[in-house]
């Protein structure tokens, strides 16, 4: 799908913010980790993509009750969901000078349109060496959920289905969506948080 980024400045998708807190000694180790096999751009934002959707636990998978937003709380718990994994994808590929955003997805919360929706987070990365922004989405892999690394057609944790009303929305973000980190920042366990408190529109 066509992407467009929401901010014309490109340092908006270099910097750090609260969620995106890529100063972190340990947000900075574990880019610096990251790095020291790759030999390319691309080869680094694929290990960091990978390290975070195979090393980083998806919260609702591993049924835990803690709940984590910033890049650094991520890695030090090693557990989030969608949004907060995306926070610390994004640090990491902005701790190496690489362009990061956020993108959105809305999606049935089960399986069919009478479960409700829910808002989905993943990320966006310029990479260089090809000259275009592709989407990621680290979420994490399972039975029924095989999203890759790809240059060519997306591999994504999920398709959007538009017969059940789902949207895939094509800006590219430069900040979590608000709505996003309230749903963090309001919530202390998040069993409860995915069940009846995750935004089901941007």
């Amino acid at each position: 799908m066509k992407l467009i980024c929401e901010s014309a400045c490109p340092d908006d998708y270099l910097a750090e913010t609260e969620e995106v807190d890529f100063s972190h000694p340990a947000v900075a180790q574990c880019a610096e980790q990251r790095a020291a096999g790759a030999k390319s751009g691309q080869d680094y934002a694929q290990a960091a993509f990978e390290f975070v959707r195979d090393r980083i636990s998806h919260s609702w998978d591993i049924r835990s009750h803690r709940v984590t937003r910033t890049a650094s709380e991520v890695l030090r718990f090693e557990e989030g969901i969608c949004y907060a994994k995306a926070n610390l994808l994004c640090a990491l590929l902005r701790r190496q000078g690489i362009p990061a955003g956020f993108c959105y997805q809305r999606l049935t919360l089960g399986d069919t349109p009478d479960t409700g929706y829910v808002i989905h987070a993943l990320n966006a990365v310029y990479l260089a060496e090809s000259g275009r922004w592709i989407r990621l989405d680290a979420r994490g892999n399972k039975e029924g959920v095989d999203a890759q690394f790809s240059l060519g057609e997306e591999k994504l944790a999920f398709s959007v289905r538009k017969q059940y009303g789902e949207k895939d929305y094509g800006i590219i973000h430069s900040r979590p969506a608000p709505a996003t980190m309230a749903a963090l920042r309001r919530h202390t366990d998040c069993i409860n948080m995915c069940l009846h408190g995750l935004p089901t529109e941007l």
